[in-house]
């Protein structure tokens, strides 16, 4: 299961990369992995599957995935109606849309990924990455717009910030367990008082996820997204999640004691406050939203109520819900693409003019409203015998009944308003657009017939749940459900007599509490908090602020760390004391370390306090040196030599001297005084936990590991086996580091690399711009063209070498970087372009891939995560080699690291440098960075 979302996150990729001038062809090539999802779920019916990946088993990291009957369902919407949305996309787009149709895949791939979950945890990834997408989606058609970048923004905030509300309910369920397993916490819940707190931030975090009141503004905000979008992720998927976990999780938890009334409240003010507002509607978009608001309060009824009737109409109307709704979604983007307009108040005569359209939407319609023999019907009438059995019972049916009223009215009035009226124009149906919706509008027709095949595909899940027996069918004899359904029925036609039939609508501002409002209050509190916090403390002085994470490092855990010690003092030293020497060398090199950090402090140009501080670093490798640390001084070498050069660089835009003292005496001294505490503070800890130590060091089981392996780098062999996780995490950083400071500095202008030169200028360089450092050296040009090549073989050796000696990956991208150093200091960012072989973002994000794919490979063996497995052959000439993946990982962190030095070393030289005078502007190459 972990390969079909694997699948996806391909498919997002190379699909619009390889079609990407042929939309049509890219959309429904694209519709072909959500397509063989729901082949592939219909095969799976009745027989149940549990896989589970190993990431890291020690530390408790499992990806554990299940499909039942439930998950079989939403892979039947997630699937099914997003591979015909991805076709109808084809032809609604009227340009090719690469991120459009990749972002929809890659949602795809997320959907399928929450419904598999079977961890919490890993349920509660695949959703923010929906909510990602969401984002993406909602706000990529016009970015310009600022409606449309609000309504994107408010539906990350909305679902993030409930999310992770839903995140803690997560970690409380799943500590108060001990699992984090959903299907085992299911079968034995936990209770008490972790068990109530814990449902209760879960079903935070799924109201706002379905847009449930009061927080279902960002639903309604969103229809600016394009149609395609809003039929999947806002009537047929994303906004499901929430009614999903609420299912997922109600064979265990609904009679956790605020659960039953808390979904059923909230689920029925959904249902009707939707329904209501939904009917004065006149942008038919909207119209649909606030009826999908009234449809998710609804299954959020049905599925969380808790008992087995229920349970069988809320999955019969999970699936019926995106039957009609995404067509009738679908439906007004064909319209609003024929006639220019979605306002019913300015349509006329579509009917005449895209007849089987309006066929398929009326069929939509009857299924959503309940109309024989559709599917809709079939779900409503199991809904109705749920609640008919008196008690409590009959004000919940009372609310379902008014709610399908409801449903009636504001259904009638989308008819009225998209498709009433006459023309005597030709009918023109366009084919791209009315197949999607005759196809989904004859799906539900074709399910409500055979009501048999959807109880035995629904039917497992039921039966999880206590209740009386009931079967889905197309008619029960008499009895309170067809009551039900014809009282719905006529009141639903009396009020779309009464409210429904005028356009524009009546606002419903005046008497309905409005949630835009709320949010928009909620957000502007936040922001005006945040300014006046901003204001006091944020003074825009570095040393101030340094200056109070310091104080509070002192204060905290340096009064317990004094504590301690004062505690722990006796008349003898302790046993293990550390001695202040073991090597007169040492001597010299501390002495050199304080010698730099001393003048640095007192030197008065900015120049000289970088080499002192560089001075302090070199030092501090020769004392890595000593102590038998080759790869840590090398390593730090390159760094701090790294380190001078762009600080080098960017002091060109500074005065060449500090500025005189403006402080008081007093803040100096306060100055002095907090930096003496640190460094005593940082010398103590470190003695402390030296003195502290009650295990044996790790050091000689990480040899044994490493004499096991046939290696002799013991520090390269940690970094890219023994603790490959965390090498993982930190390159990720550092990926992300890099593209931060990419987005940041490539902003304004010259912030583009330049193009070849229009006629070469030196027999030494290839294009030599302005040289960085101010003027033109001959013996540097020289230098750098013979260095260069060496330094980037010697990087490649250290590469290899780090398995027996010192070196690996690490520090031999950073060798490589050097070399492109070289390059870059005497002909400027134009020599750095013409040597660079491909983009920095290309080896950051290939470096990254190749790290992650090479730990799959222990996966692919039946292992963990990251595990290193050997993979051996003859090669001609020369003879058996064996390559393990661990080397492949390696060479990941190689390109990463390479890719962030040049990066950086780019938007350094974008940045500080000024464009050639004598190159024009549109002879400039405009290719960004």
């Amino acid at each position: 299961m972990l390969a079909l979302v694997g699948i996806y996150a391909v498919a997002a990729v190379a699909v619009p990369w390889a079609l990407g001038r042929h939309p049509r062809a890219m959309a429904c090539a694209a519709a072909l992995v959500p397509a063989a999802t729901a082949g592939w779920a219909v095969t799976r019916a009745g027989r149940p599957l549990a896989t589970r990946a190993v990431w890291s088993d020690d530390l408790g990291l499992v990806l554990d995935f299940r499909i039942d009957a439930l998950a079989i369902v939403m892979l039947l919407l997630v699937g099914g109606v997003g591979a015909v949305v991805l076709c109808y996309s084809g032809w609604y787009f009227e340009r090719s849309e690469r991120l459009m149709t990749g972002t929809l895949v890659a949602f795809a791939g997320a959907m399928t990924g929450l419904v598999l979950a079977d961890n919490l945890l890993v349920l509660y990834v695949f959703w923010e990455l929906t909510t990602v997408s969401s984002f993406v989606l909602i706000g990529h058609t016009r970015p310009d717009r600022a409606a449309d970048r609000r309504a994107a923004t408010q539906a990350l905030l909305t679902t993030t910030a409930f999310g992770l509300v839903m995140l803690v309910g997560f970690v409380v369920l799943g500590q108060a367990a001990g699992t984090y397993r959903i299907s085992a916490l299911v079968a034995d819940p936990p209770g008490g008082t972790p068990a109530r707190v814990g449902a209760v931030l879960v079903l935070l975090g799924a109201f706002a996820k379905s847009a449930q009141v009061p927080l279902q503004g960002w639903l309604p905000a969103a229809m600016v997204a394009p149609t395609p979008v809003s039929a999947y992720l806002h009537a047929a998927a994303m906004v499901k999640a929430g009614v999903y976990l609420v299912a997922r999780l109600a064979p265990g938890f609904a009679d956790v004691g605020p659960w039953r009334p808390l979904v059923l409240a909230v689920g029925l003010l959904s249902l009707l406050v939707g329904g209501v507002v939904a009917l004065r509607q006149d942008d038919l978009k909207r119209l649909l939203a606030y009826g999908t608001i009234s449809q998710l309060g609804l299954l959020m009824v049905l599925l969380g109520e808790g008992s087995r009737t229920a349970a069988l109409a809320g999955a019969a109307l999970l699936l019926a819900h995106g039957l009609f709704k995404a067509p009738l979604f679908l439906a007004v983007g064909a319209v609003e693409h024929r006639t220019g307009t979605r306002r019913a108040d300015r349509l006329s005569g579509a009917g005449r003019r895209l007849p089987v359209l309006a066929a398929a939407a009326t069929a939509a319609v009857a299924s959503m409203i309940g109309i024989p023999p559709l599917l809709g019907f079939v779900a409503k009438e199991a809904a109705f015998e749920a609640f008919a059995h008196g008690g409590p019972d009959l004000a919940v049916l009372a609310g379902v009944v008014a709610g399908s009223a409801l449903t009636v009215a504001y259904g009638a009035r989308f008819l009225h308003g998209a498709f009433s009226g006459g023309t005597q124009e030709e009918p023109a149906d366009p084919w791209g657009l009315v197949v999607p919706v005759v196809l989904l509008a004859a799906a539900g027709f074709a399910a409500g017939l055979v009501p048999g095949t959807m109880q035995a595909l629904i039917g497992p899940y039921a039966e999880t749940l206590h209740g009386p027996e009931y079967e889905l069918a197309l008619w029960h004899g008499p009895g309170v459900p067809i009551a039900m359904s014809a009282v719905a029925l006529a009141v639903g036609a009396g009020l779309y007599a009464v409210f429904g039939r005028t356009f524009p609508g009546r606002s419903t501002r005046w008497w309905l509490p409005d949630a835009q409002r709320g949010y928009d209050g909620v957000i502007e509190g936040t922001m005006s908090g945040a300014h006046a916090v901003t204001r006091r403390l944020q003074t825009g002085s570095l040393p101030v602020y340094l200056g109070v994470i310091a104080v509070m490092v002192l204060v905290v855990p340096g009064s317990a760390l004094a504590a301690g010690l004062v505690r722990g003092t006796g008349p003898d030293p302790p046993a293990g004391w550390p001695r202040a020497w073991a090597d007169p060398a040492q001597l010299v090199l501390a002495a050199v370390v304080i010698a730099c950090a001393v003048a640095a402090r007192w030197a008065r140009g900015r120049l000289s306090a970088v080499v002192l501080l560089s001075g302090v670093g070199y030092g501090m490798a020769g004392l890595f040196v000593l102590h038998g640390a080759p790869d840590l001084a090398l390593t730090l070498v390159v760094v701090e030599t790294l380190t001078l050069l762009m600080l080098v660089l960017v002091l060109r835009r500074l005065p060449e001297r500090f500025p005189p003292y403006l402080r008081k005496r007093s803040a100096r001294v306060a100055t002095g005084v907090i930096s003496l505490g640190m460094g005593g503070f940082v010398a103590l800890f470190l003695v402390a936990a030296s003195l502290s130590r009650g295990e044996p060091p790790v050091g000689p089981g990480y040899t044994r590991l490493a004499a096991q392996e046939h290696a002799k780098n013991v520090v390269n062999l940690i970094l890219v086996d023994l603790r490959a996780l965390d090498t993982l995490g930190e390159i990720a950083v550092l990926a992300a580091t890099g593209m931060g400071v990419a987005s940041l500095v490539l902003t304004g202008p010259g912030a583009r690399l330049p193009g070849p030169a229009r006629e070469q200028r030196s027999r030494w360089l290839t294009t030599p711009g302005r040289p960085p450092l101010g003027g033109s050296s001959v013996v540097l040009e020289a230098a750098a063209r013979l260095l260069a090549p060496t330094v980037l073989v010697f990087s490649v050796y250290l590469f290899f070498a780090g398995h027996g000696r010192p070196g690996g990956g690490f520090v031999g991208g950073l060798v490589a970087g050097m070399a492109f150093v070289l390059r870059y200091l005497p002909g400027g960012r134009r020599e750095l372009a013409a040597a660079l072989p491909v983009r920095p973002a290309l080896l950051l994000g290939g470096g990254l891939g190749i790290a992650v794919a090479a730990g799959a490979g222990g996966w692919a063996s039946g292992g963990e995560f990251l595990r290193s497995v050997h993979l051996g052959g003859t090669v001609p000439v020369f003879g058996h080699v064996e390559l393990p993946t661990s080397l492949f990982f390696d060479a990941g962190v190689y390109l990463l690291v390479l890719g962030l030095v040049l990066t950086i070393l780019s938007t350094l030289g974008a940045s500080l440098e000024e464009p050639d005078e004598e190159e024009p502007d549109g002879q400039r190459d405009r290719e960004p960075l």
